[in-house]
């Protein structure tokens, strides 16, 4: 996956709580197991009339918000089904941080593995950088994983949390899969010891 270590974006704000899963992205998208193409179903069902036309006033589809990168969202963010296809579609879309007062573990953890950072911070901070995303094309942050830090567009500055293991892995671009394959070496000299040990496995 991506590495993120520093982004300056447009920050769209979506202040809604309780946002699900099958509104980030409707059951019916769970049918392809592909990670890509997912981004114009995102928020479909807010995001489009019934006649598939755009939703004028959805956030995502002013600008400059089509070009948003990170979101600035209400408490309990990515509630609801377990579905990966949710983070498939914030990062088809393109959006690589979200910003919120708390989100739903599995959800924390779907995103992670797809390179998209989430931070948790208080309401009130969360208030105030809501408020910066209201700023049209003066809607900038600099998202910074390395100090840990959010430059607001008046260059006041926010530190958030995170854990150093996800962090690690966010820095690095690495998923479940990239950390397996750091230890090809352990992993071919087991294999190797385990077919001298019981050949008739290895035929096997």
């Amino acid at each position: 996956m991506d590495k993120f270590t520093k982004l300056t974006a447009i920050a769209a704000p979506l202040p809604m709580i309780n946002i699900d899963t099958d509104k980030i992205i409707p059951a019916r998208w769970l049918k392809t197991i592909k990670r890509t193409g997912l981004g114009p179903a995102l928020f479909e069902a807010i995001r489009y009339k019934k006649d598939g036309s755009e939703e004028p006033d959805f956030i995502l589809n002013k600008e400059p918000y089509r070009k948003a990168e990170i979101l600035v969202t209400g408490e309990n963010f990515g509630c609801g089904s377990s579905r990966e296809h949710a983070a498939w579609a914030l990062h088809g879309f393109g959006i690589k941080c979200v910003i919120a007062p708390e989100f739903a573990d599995i959800f924390f953890s779907n995103a992670g593995q797809n390179g998209i950072l989430l931070i948790k911070l208080p309401q009130a901070v969360v208030d105030v950088l809501m408020k910066d995303a209201e700023m049209g094309h003066n809607a900038r942050l600099t998202v910074d994983l390395e100090s840990q830090t959010i430059t607001r567009p008046n260059g006041e500055t926010v530190t958030f949390d995170v854990d150093p293991f996800r962090k690690h892995c966010l820095l690095n671009g690495l998923d479940n899969v990239g950390l397996t394959m750091q230890k090809g070496k352990e992993i071919e000299s087991y294999e190797a010891n385990q077919a001298s040990a019981t050949p008739w496995l290895a035929r096997a």
